[in-house]
């Protein structure tokens, strides 16, 4: 049995940030529609050195797209130089059960995250966004701008994390990439970024809120995704209380994030409170944003639909170009 072997590299070769967002959009709906099989993923945590390690596999029947992708979030490899994440995708063929692929997963990740922060963006913010504010320097903060930045003219942009060394060096590396303005700033306080901000990433793995509900933009949109356990949450209760909320996915979001999860158990939101998934939007089922002066919420846990979609396209694209490297099992 042959198997392609991609590195990052070859991911970021494959598959830019523009086609992953289409990608996704595509893999929503299909997702929506009934068209998807998702176990919510298993989570194995891993307390004696405060990680998790989470096992997500989907089966798309309409694209006919199979796979697995393993990945690790552990807060405390910041202390030791490395990254907070580290995934592996596996592609399957779905007509024979024949493992064909195995792919970095960890700049994938980040890529479908973000892409799927770019389809709600271009779902659900204001078309005249000129201002995105991210919560959260690191792989998945990247990633979160470039993708805004790709449905959106966006002229100015702020980053904030708690560690602002790791912020300086982000506006280092992102200003001018891709379609990121040149003018991005380094904020000295949540509210500095968030209060002129048009649009929001968090991509953190906060336990508190990262911004103050007061110093919003009464249409803001926001893309929370760095949430993923019922005791993390990055979003003030009274912004989910007043916001439109959209979701990646209804099952996995109220099993698994504290952003909504915390808010509901205090009685400030019902479930019923959840306007639409995000691939009822793709699919045109429901309108996405109707009042230009109401704030927009797209909050996602991740969705193996998003890894095992893309991870198919770069290996389409991988066996079209030549990269990877085949192995003999």
């Amino acid at each position: 049995m042959k198997l392609r072997v991609l590195s990052k590299q070859d991911v970021q070769q494959a598959v830019p940030m523009r086609e992953a967002i289409e990608i996704v959009k595509g893999a929503f709906a299909q997702f929506s529609a009934g068209k998807a099989v998702v176990p919510l993923r298993t989570q194995l945590p891993v307390k004696r050195h405060e990680g998790v390690t989470l096992f997500m596999p989907a089966y798309l029947s309409e694209s006919d797209d199979l796979g697995v992708k393993i990945v690790s979030v552990f807060p405390r490899n910041l202390d030791k130089s490395l990254p907070t994440i580290f995934a592996l995708v596996v592609v399957v063929e779905a007509a024979t059960g024949r493992p064909v692929a195995v792919m970095d997963g960890t700049y994938l990740t980040a890529l479908r995250t973000g892409a799927a922060s770019g389809a709600a963006t271009d779902l659900l913010a204001r078309q005249d966004a000129r201002v995105a504010a991210i919560f959260g320097a690191g792989a998945q903060g990247r990633t979160q701008l470039l993708a805004v930045c790709e449905v959106r003219d966006i002229e100015t942009a702020w980053v904030y994390d708690v560690n602002p060394q790791a912020a300086e060096r982000y506006a280092q590396e992102m200003a001018g990439k891709g379609r990121v303005p040149a003018d991005l700033r380094v904020a000295s306080s949540p509210a500095e970024a968030a209060r002129e901000a048009d649009v929001i990433c968090t991509a953190t793995t906060s336990r508190t809120p990262v911004f103050a509900d007061a110093d919003l933009k009464p249409d803001v949109h926001i893309n929370a995704v760095g949430s993923f356990t019922p005791e993390m949450q990055e979003i003030p209760e009274q912004t989910v209380g007043r916001a439109r909320i959209v979701v990646g996915s209804r099952e996995g979001c109220l099993s698994e994030t504290g952003d909504l999860i915390i808010p509901i158990r205090k009685g400030l939101i019902t479930e019923h409170d959840i306007y639409a998934e995000l691939g009822e939007i793709a699919a045109g089922i429901k309108p996405g944003r109707d009042n230009a002066d109401e704030i927009t919420l797209f909050k996602s846990v991740g969705n193996a639909v998003q890894d095992v979609s893309v991870a198919r396209a770069v290996l389409t694209q991988a066996e079209t170009l030549g990269l990877g490297i085949e192995v003999e099992l």
